[in-house]
């Protein structure tokens, strides 16, 4: 139980440091998410099924989330909607062109392909137990794809898109066009989610164009759960680290809700409810965290 937790969770926690782009370093609320994550899934089956290297499929899922963000970006820059529309047009566009991709079917299972996942499995085995072969497999991708962040937003590129997401007018006085710093952010958050959603695919075994449906809360809720472990603190490496903790956390909320919610009468479908609910009961004690620390911030002044 313990383990497909935390394979769960660092599997979508990929996803999650993509939202994390969008929604905290960009401050761009970004719905494309929903469309890119059953994106990558398609791409990476299709890639499967027709004899693609695992690898380089991944790769052509990471491109598709790209291009995905990139369209979103021309859509909110160049024709002035709004960025939630913007992402909205792209996810609802891309739910025709992720049927196309399976081949005009709404499910496309690979139980019987060998993929990323089970050639992994096959190299390991004689050096890692079965049933921790695929936690130690992602938590070294997860960590990995970590670290890469961490590294970009220590570059001047990734410097100069974090202070565009905390005061854009400031960029646009330094002579930088924050429409490509936007383009830029958006094509790799939803690579990172393409990303997640083709490992997804492989883990679930199969690709569905509804797989998408609610990601976006999924991620949002996951993040805002890493934020709430620590007090406020501005240094990527922490944020990022928290992303992937708020999204095994999270798993693991739905987790007990799936398997232990008969006992309160609760079905599946009530799960898109708690995960709701689950975000409102966030938003209120970090209102009620902030109080608390204004309130003593106060007394510590007088």
């Amino acid at each position: 139980m313990i383990e497909s937790i935390l394979v769960e969770g660092l599997i979508y926690g990929i996803m999650v440091l993509g939202v994390f782009i969008t929604f905290r370093v960009l401050d761009f609320p970004d719905l494309t998410v929903d469309g890119s994550f059953p994106l990558g899934a398609a791409l990476m089956v299709q890639g499967l099924l027709l004899g693609i290297n695992g690898w380089l499929a991944l790769l052509i899922a990471f491109i598709g989330g790209v291009l995905a963000g990139i369209v979103t970006a021309l859509i909110h820059n160049h024709l002035k909607v709004p960025n939630l529309l913007a992402g909205i047009l792209t996810m609802t566009m891309l739910y025709s062109i992720n049927i196309r991709i399976l081949g005009n079917r709404a499910n496309v299972p690979v139980i019987d392909q060998k993929t990323l996942l089970t050639d992994v499995t096959s190299r390991l085995s004689d050096v890692i137990p079965d049933e921790y072969i695929l936690l130690v497999f992602f938590v070294v991708v997860a960590l990995g794809i970590k670290l890469l962040l961490d590294l970009f937003f220590h570059t001047d590129l990734g410097m100069t898109i974090g202070a565009m997401g905390n005061n854009e007018q400031m960029v646009v006085s330094q002579g930088i066009n924050p429409k490509t710093l936007k383009t830029i952010g958006l094509a790799l958050s939803n690579g990172l989610v393409a990303v997640s959603g083709a490992f997804a695919a492989q883990y679930l075994g199969f690709a569905d164009v509804g797989l998408g449906q609610g990601i976006i809360i999924s991620g949002l809720a996951s993040v805002m759960i890493g934020e709430f472990l620590v007090r406020k603190n501005n240094h990527i490496g922490v944020l990022t680290l928290c992303a992937l903790a708020g999204s095994i956390l999270f798993h693991a909320v739905m987790y007990v809700g799936r398997y232990y919610g008969y006992v309160i009468q609760m079905t599946p479908n009530d799960l898109n409810l708690i995960k709701g609910l689950l975000i409102i009961i966030l938003l209120i004690l970090t209102q009620t965290r902030k109080l608390n620390l204004a309130a003593i911030k106060a007394m510590v002044q007088k």
